[in-house]
């Protein structure tokens, strides 16, 4: 058996050298604040805040990193640093990229109209650090956004830039057939008799799926699953729907709310189909559905009684409970007529 081999480890010193270098000066954004990308961009989310719209409106505040994308021409103002440093790592065998997580702040709203110009640096450069994906460095960049020349907001994102953890695979020599002589098939026979008779190991357990994140804002739609409910929040000041659960409403702010059960009826609004990366309690390639139900809200969930490739957006689903490890309830969608061939 032969693994794959190790990324080299590269003095800290060199990498760390990277941090303050610009990633971009003076980059500008292709499109001033709009309102038709703000209209795309709530449909898309299914926020329906009045804020972002109308007059006086102003962009969602995370729409902050949309405004400085390059789309796929791309910028042209960005700096050597940021492909100097993937380079050097792709060298040394950190060949493969995750992004870990974001954070954004917002110093003055966005509105219809701004002129959008940024700066880019590279914050940080971690130490080489081992994850359960591989070893590697995380990388944090921070864009400093301005609006018309004054502070609007800043990005900070991060990677792992790192090498896969070594999977154990047959060398090609230990896969060729090779002659065996008639004592080693006697032997091998026997030693098969033999391992027939022992009991079977008992098999490894399936990994389990990962566990609901339960606090007081969501228990009570936890709970209405427990018991094969599918509950949806109505805001008592406006009326208006919401899910997922929240403590307060996104139109009028009402704290106030009451649930009604969905009947279970919807259809699948989008989908995508997941093929990386693997997870232990999945069997990739699988659709995960955004789901439009009958109350007008929607939810993520899977699509079952259906192939994958077979999933199709405007395909009518009924609402089921798939118990999950012997333990849980989990809401999911199957498949209804009208399944494309």
């Amino acid at each position: 058996m032969s693994e794959v081999r190790e990324a080299r480890e590269l003095p800290y010193d060199r990498l760390k050298a990277y941090e303050g270098q610009p990633v971009a000066t003076a980059g500008a954004g292709k499109d001033p604040v709009n309102e038709p990308m703000i209209r795309h961009w709530c449909e898309a989310m299914g926020d329906a805040n009045p804020a972002y719209r109308g007059p006086d409106a102003i962009a969602p505040p995370t729409m902050l990193q949309a405004w400085t994308m390059g789309g796929l021409s791309g910028h042209t103002d960005r700096s050597g640093a940021y492909d100097e440093l993937f380079g050097l790592l792709d060298g040394a065998g950190y060949t493969s990229v995750v992004a870990t997580d974001c954070e954004q702040e917002y110093p003055r709203p966005l509105r219809p109209g701004d002129r959008i110009t940024f700066d880019a640096v590279i914050e940080s450069v971690s130490e080489r650090k081992t994850t359960k994906l591989g070893t590697g460095h995380f990388i944090t960049t921070r864009m400093d956004v301005r609006a018309d020349g004054e502070p609007a907001g800043t990005h900070r994102f991060r990677i792992l830039k790192y090498a896969p953890a070594a999977r154990m695979t047959k060398a090609p020599e230990e896969t060729a057939a090779t002659e065996e002589t008639a004592a080693a098939e006697e032997t091998a026979a026997a030693e098969e008799t033999a391992a027939a008779e022992r009991p079977k190991a008992p098999e490894q357990p399936k990994a389990r799926r990962p566990r609901p994140v339960i606090n007081r804002d969501n228990a009570g739609f936890w709970a209405g699953v427990e018991t094969h409910r599918l509950l949806i929040q109505v805001c008592g000041g406006c009326g208006t729907p919401r899910f997922p659960w929240l403590p307060g409403c996104r139109g009028c702010g009402s704290p106030e709310w009451h649930t009604v059960e969905a009947t279970g009826a919807g259809t699948v609004y989008s989908y995508v189909v997941m093929h990386h990366p693997p997870f232990p309690a999945f069997d990739p390639p699988y659709a995960v559905a955004l789901i439009e139900l009958a109350e007008g809200v929607r939810m993520v969930s899977n699509v079952i009684g259906v192939p994958y490739d077979k999933v199709r957006i405007g395909m009518p689903v009924e609402l089921e409970f798939l118990r999950v490890d012997g333990e849980w309830e989990l809401p999911v969608f199957r498949a209804g007529g009208g399944v494309a061939g």
